[in-house]
């Protein structure tokens, strides 16, 4: 178990500050998993299940937070082994093997990427929604296709996480994978493909909603433009999301930048950045519990289409109950 240790050779406030967050962190992590990881599998199955029973009614925003849905379903069912295995550096409850171990790093690495690229690429769409909304650019047709090739190209960012492992193992043998024996390269590209490229393109999605909202145009007029209610979810789901997910990218950053310096991270700030490490995994799992939220309580057709669905179940149900209760009594 890591300790926070002597900062700076003095106790002080900041060794106080790390042995009470290393204290709370457990705490947290079993407060999320006893009750966000439930709230979020449910409230992510309930969105995947009241836009997939009305397809026809789904928008192109529906698409994307039903993709979002998906890869928050593969967060919430890896959270207990994050949270509880190995990768728990201050208090795992039991340990796994390497091939495990790698299997799920690499289902997060996707997941995050599917979410963050999803939330981008939504921006992106509504601005041509309200820049052009007679186009057929942003149809539920064409987002459908953009979300199978986000999954393809999460698949392919994360291999080099899976292709430095192998290499780990076979460096003996093969002389062209000495280079790439450390994870320093692959969270390096992580943060650069996974990161960095969808909060530029996110952060440029809102400038330019922003200043087609500010110039009066005949565009703005249109009926197809961009309503304030869906201007609301995606300001807060782009918050959401890069707020949630911003820190356990800038803790691969750092430890990459320390890596590269060739400085060994000493006792005395090794359960710092330990610390860090855990608290900003935990905030990045509660971006899928927070997510399906958001669409429930700020989305208006959401309310309309679980009606319809519950009417439909319950419909279905009372027909199976007056069939059973008509059927005529089968005698030998």
């Amino acid at each position: 178990m890591w300790s926070c240790g002597p900062l700076n050779g003095s106790g002080g406030e900041d060794q106080l500050l790390c042995q009470h967050a290393q204290r709370a962190l457990p705490a947290l992590s079993l407060l999320y998993l006893l009750v966000g990881v439930p709230l979020g599998l449910g409230y992510n199955a309930l969105l995947l299940l009241v836009n997939l029973h009305d397809p026809a009614g789904m928008t192109m925003p529906d698409v994307y937070f039903a993709n979002m849905a998906v890869a928050g379903l593969v967060l919430g069912a890896l959270a207990p082994a994050h949270l509880l295995g190995p990768g728990a550096s201050g208090w795992a409850v039991w340990d796994l093997g390497s091939e495990v171990r790698v299997t799920l790093l690499v289902l997060f690495n996707v997941s995050a990427l599917v979410a963050l690229y999803s939330t981008a690429l939504l921006g992106l769409d509504c601005y041509i929604e309200r820049a052009l909304p007679r186009s057929y650019m942003s149809s539920v047709y064409n987002t459908r296709h953009v979300c199978g090739f986000v999954w393809g190209g999460a698949l392919l960012a994360s291999f080099s996480s899976l292709l430095s492992y192998i290499c780990s193992h076979v460096a003996a043998r093969v002389a062209e994978c000495s280079r790439m024996q450390d994870a320093q390269a692959a969270d390096a590209i992580l943060v650069l493909i996974g990161y960095l490229v969808p909060a530029l393109a996110a952060l440029y999605a809102l400038v330019l909603i922003a200043r087609v909202r500010k110039q009066a145009t005949p565009l703005d007029q249109d009926a197809g433009g961009l309503d304030p209610a869906a201007h609301r979810l995606l300001v807060a789901t782009v918050c959401t999301q890069f707020g949630l997910w911003t820190p356990h990218y800038l803790t691969l950053l750092g430890r990459t930048v320390l890596a590269a310096r060739g400085k060994p991270v000493d006792g005395q700030h090794l359960g710092v950045l330990l610390l860090a490490r855990d608290l900003s995994r935990l905030l990045a799992f509660c971006s899928s519990s927070t997510l399906p939220l958001l669409y429930r309580y700020i989305n208006r057709s959401f309310p309309g289409k679980l009606q319809r669905l519950l009417k439909k179940m319950h419909r279905g149900h009372r027909s199976c109950s007056l069939d059973q209760a008509g059927a005529p009594p089968v005698t030998a």
